[in-house]
């Protein structure tokens, strides 16, 4: 496997990760959310990830020759909960049905931070590998310059 490559590895987990970590602060900001265009609640996503064939852009360049390619990340879903609203007691609030409660999302703040958390230190740990390719790179060329 050639350096670009694994850059192209990287690459695929912060898309990946950024498109995760995209999704947690919209059900974080939607967590109060009662009513959608849709009716009812918000429904809280969920991001599927899986290893994928990754193709190197540059690999047409310097003729690399691979055997089957580079497994990176990809998404390959988005996820919505099924599950009903959780009904709190509001007979005020203007959602509310017949017996006065109104259907809310099943979002736990905390465990979406936590969530959160994850994504930002896994785009980091693409960040710190791409870096590493990146100083190797560097020192190969130095290393040719002799």
């Amino acid at each position: 496997m050639s350096l670009f490559n694994l850059m192209s590895v990287s690459a695929s987990g912060m898309q990946a990760q950024r498109l995760r970590a995209q999704t947690i602060v919209e059900n974080l900001a939607n967590s109060e959310t009662t009513r959608t265009p849709d009716g009812g609640p918000y429904k809280r996503k969920d991001v599927v990830l899986a290893s994928g064939e990754v193709d190197s852009p540059f690999s047409a360049v310097f003729q690399s020759s691979l055997q089957g390619g580079s497994s990176g990340v990809s998404v390959t879903d988005i996820l919505e909960d099924s599950r009903a609203g959780e009904l709190r007691y509001q007979p005020n609030h203007p959602d509310a049905n017949a017996q006065g409660y109104v259907a809310y999302p099943h979002i736990s703040p905390a465990e979406e931070m936590v969530d959160l958390m994850d994504a930002s230190r896994n785009f980091e740990a693409n960040t710190a590998a791409l870096s590493a390719v990146k100083d190797m790179l560097s020192k190969s060329i130095d290393l040719l310059k002799l």
